[in-house]
């Protein structure tokens, strides 16, 4: 199957708008549902830090990211999109409550799409506690 540019961002645009929605509501079906079944994620710490594969750990992560901060995560501006054949990058700021404390980001996310569906995962955002 050849890829191309236009349709990796129309299915990446789709799944971002079904991760706001689930970051916000904890309703994470939809989302879900445009993942294939050996989906991989990687995700920089926690009990989540590396890879992470299969949709029912995806399930796991994404609800506990709901959990982490309830009553939702709200994304608060789009700050660039960026893609190419195969992947398409989120860059955002998002806040909310995380455990009940003010919770301010800037995040970056990628996509790595396969058709019509999205077979990988990968986030960064903050600091590695070593930084000035």
């Amino acid at each position: 199957m050849i890829q191309n540019s236009e349709n990796t961002l129309k299915v990446a645009q789709q799944a971002f708008e079904h991760l706001v929605h689930g970051m916000a509501t904890g309703k994470w079906e939809a989302f879900l549902d445009i993942l294939t079944e050996d989906f991989t994620l990687w995700f920089p710490m926690g009990k989540f830090h590396g890879l992470n594969v299969g949709k029912e750990r995806a399930r796991e992560f994404f609800e506990y990211v709901f959990e982490s901060f309830s009553p939702g995560l709200n994304l608060t501006a789009l700050d660039r999109v960026t893609s190419n054949e195969m992947t398409a990058v989120f860059e955002f700021r998002d806040e909310g409550l995380l455990f009940g404390q003010l919770y301010k980001n800037r995040v970056a996310i990628s996509f790595d799409v396969r058709g019509d569906k999205i077979c990988g995962y990968r986030e960064y955002f903050g600091s590695d506690g070593k930084s000035n």
